[in-house]
């Protein structure tokens, strides 16, 4: 059997200061899925995606990569298998060009010269962002940024992509462009979201987190069908979004 993109069992974290941020995770994602991660602040999703790849350690409990167990000897493999573009982007731009920042992660791999050419234009062609590679990221309006932070990360060629807030503060165009792209990535998506209309767009399987533990899984129009999951949760849908069309409610 194929293993699962992704797996984790049984994750427990606190943090030092005794807040206990994950309690018990169990979830499977599988190869190519699109997965939205929903929940309130102060849920745990962040100290859940930053344990994906080795950023924070469980107390106990495993995480596991296309059948490769995440532990000491395999963070730099786990790292470029799990990508994570953070909601600023400029977080994860420093370099004087773009061209300079998407080469930057290959480059720390031992690519060089032509072949290093080739997959920094291959991460700037999926975000369609070729255009500008020799223009300075800061330059950038938030949406292109977005959009280069990620070619950031694709060019590492990881097998799952984890986009935190993809859509916040974003120009409904700039939005629309982003999800286009992300809808024809051929990765494991999962995204960290409020914005529960680019959930139901993007991704056909939601989680719902809260207080540390996974309280919801399931399709996503069913889990945003469910009225009293999302009040018990601090979820709420735009309005007059019906979440098994997809349109407007008349």
């Amino acid at each position: 059997m194929t293993p699962a993109a992704l797996e984790v069992r049984g994750l427990h974290f606190r943090y030092p200061d005794g807040h206990r941020a994950l309690s018990g995770i169990d979830l499977s994602i599988a190869v190519g899925e699109r997965t939205a991660l929903l929940g309130p602040n102060g849920a745990g999703k962040t100290s859940l995606v930053l344990h994906l790849n080795g950023i924070l350690t469980a107390d106990s409990g495993s995480v596991s990569v296309a059948g490769l167990d995440l532990q000491k000897g395999t963070v730099q493999e786990i790292r470029r298998r799990v990508a994570i573009v953070f909601q600023d982007p400029d977080d994860q731009l420093f370099m004087p060009t773009v061209r300079a920042d998407v080469a930057f992660g290959p480059a720390n791999l031992g690519l060089r010269g032509d072949e290093l050419d080739a997959r920094v234009e291959e991460a700037l062609s999926a975000v369609d962002m070729l255009d500008v590679a020799d223009q300075t990221p800061h330059h950038l309006s938030l949406g292109q940024r977005r959009r280069v932070a990620v070619a950031t990360v694709l060019a590492m060629r990881p097998e799952i992509l984890v986009l935190d807030e993809p859509s916040a503060n974003m120009d409904p165009f700039s939005r629309r462009e982003l999800a286009e792209i992300i809808l024809g990535l051929e990765v494991t998506v999962l995204m960290v979201t409020h914005d529960l209309s680019y959930a139901l767009e993007l991704c056909p399987r939601s989680l719902v987190m809260n207080e540390g533990r996974i309280v919801a899984d399931g399709r996503t129009p069913d889990i945003l069908s469910d009225d009293d999951l999302l009040r018990r949760n601090r979820l709420e849908l735009p309005y007059g979004l019906d979440p098994h069309v997809g349109l407007p409610r008349r």
